[in-house]
């Protein structure tokens, strides 16, 4: 199964054109999207893209396409959260795939808030945890180790690191990989940055895909879908990922 996550930026309203191009190259079974708040455009998109299914919800920030049609799926939003998650079971019922878009901004508070939103996520996910499952979208958080450039920033968003002590505990990458899962793209890829955002200048990584551990077998390729197309498409490049599901 071939998965795309693809945050495509304020509905893609206006856009549809070039994501569907990108997303036709790319030839996924499977589309996550976060930001896709325009059913309508979702709807243009699957078209333009041969997907046989797609569901979206008007100021909803998780949508799918899909080439096959899915057993199930459904949308599930924790106390507090920013955004609700779907969960799609996809490829005849083998595979069951969670779309999250956690909380934006680089600030200490926004940290914390995103790991009260994973916490939950993996609270609700907890008795898939024997089985294949993948986690897919905008994190919004970078890996603990990685380095966050302030200056490359752009000015509105910078404050907010220095307002929140200039210094960030990223620690919502570490609760998922103590959680027992493997950050797919960084198992495959040791040295290779993986920047997704902003395209036009990628220095971070916020999107990820992740799988347990234990099905690391599963996993035939994970990488960052980027050129001059994808860069005006959207602010995130998008992240396809390939999993033998049985």
């Amino acid at each position: 199964m071939r998965l795309l996550s693809y945050n495509i930026r304020h509905g893609g309203i206006g856009r549809e054109d070039a994501i569907a191009r990108i997303v036709r190259r790319v030839e996924p079974d499977l589309v996550v999207l976060q930001e896709a708040i325009s059913p309508a455009v979702v709807e243009q998109i699957a078209r333009r893209t041969g997907m046989s299914q797609w569901r979206s919800y008007a100021r909803q920030s998780l949508a799918f396409m899909s080439r096959e049609q899915v057993v199930e799926a459904a949308w599930h939003r924790p106390t507090f959260s920013r955004h609700a998650f779907v969960e799609i079971l996809a490829a005849g019922g083998r595979v069951r795939v969670f779309g999250l878009h956690l909380s934006a901004v680089h600030a200490a508070w926004t940290e914390r808030r995103r790991l009260f939103e994973i916490r939950a996520l993996l609270k609700t996910i907890a008795r898939h945890q024997q089985g294949f499952h993948v986690l897919a979208g905008d994190f919004n958080t970078l890996a603990p180790g990685e380095p966050l450039g302030v200056r490359r920033l752009p000015v509105r968003l910078r404050p907010f690191v220095w307002l929140s002590g200039g210094r960030i505990r990223w620690r919502t990458i570490q609760l998922v990989r103590d959680a027992g899962y493997a950050d797919v793209y960084r198992s495959l890829h040791v040295l290779a940055p993986g920047h997704t955002f902003p395209s036009w200048d990628p220095h971070l990584r916020l999107d990820y895909v992740f799988a347990p551990k234990q099905f690391d077998d599963r996993i035939e390729r994970c990488d960052v879908v980027s050129s001059a197309e994808a860069t005006a498409a959207s602010d995130h490049l998008p992240i396809v990922a390939d999993f033998r599901v049985g």
